[in-house]
């Protein structure tokens, strides 16, 4: 999460939808920046409203404006497979080593989901009660709108940088699986087919 104190602007960061890019661009721009641990560092709609926005208003005299990235669900889903197949995931229970992205949708799709599949909602982050709780968001497919929205907001040339990428792999579904994973998901593919 940053927090561009002048602007009145708020970046939630969005798990697996490019935050770690976005910070390294433009931390040094953020009157707070919020980093670590991760449970912050990815303070979803719900929390900042309940509890950082409301500070942020009493101290400023003003709402600020939040912002965020989406991505496809399909493909962020796959992110979070490409992310539990790298060796640095210490606990074994949540790497996705050995199994294949269908079998990893097909545990997302279950009721519990096992751990290495329990990753959250991009909807329940952004949008919970089933209605956007972030004035902007921009899907990540299509960054360089992001990127213009906040040049204009923080008056300045911005570049992402490239990190925090995972490892290829392949991300083939089969239809039986798509279609379980597409009503799984039904919350997420209705705000993301929301987004212009």
């Amino acid at each position: 999460m940053l927090v561009f104190w002048d602007q009145r602007l708020v970046f939630l960061a969005t798990p697996k939808a490019g935050s770690t890019a976005v910070a390294a661009a433009l931390e040094p721009l953020a009157a707070l920046s919020v980093q670590r641990p991760p449970l912050l560092k990815h303070t979803n709609a719900r929390r900042y409203h309940r509890f950082i926005g409301p500070y942020l208003k009493a101290a400023s005299g003003d709402v600020f404006t939040t912002v965020a990235l989406m991505r496809h669900p399909i493909d962020w889903l796959g992110s979070w497979y490409r992310y539990r197949l790298r060796e640095d995931v210490l606990d074994e229970r949540m790497r996705t080593a050995g199994m294949t992205f269908d079998d990893f949708a097909r545990a997302y799709c279950r009721s519990p989901q096992p751990g290495f599949a329990a990753v959250g909602s991009q909807a329940r982050f952004l949008a919970p009660d089933g209605r956007p709780a972030v004035d902007h968001i921009f899907r990540y497919e299509d960054i360089g709108r992001f990127v213009t929205f906040l040049e204009d907001r923080l008056d300045c040339a911005i570049e992402l940088p490239v990190v925090n990428v995972s490892p290829l792999a392949d991300l083939a579904l089969s239809a039986e699986t798509e279609t379980a994973l597409r009503a799984a998901m039904a919350a997420d593919f209705a705000l993301y087919d929301s987004l212009t």
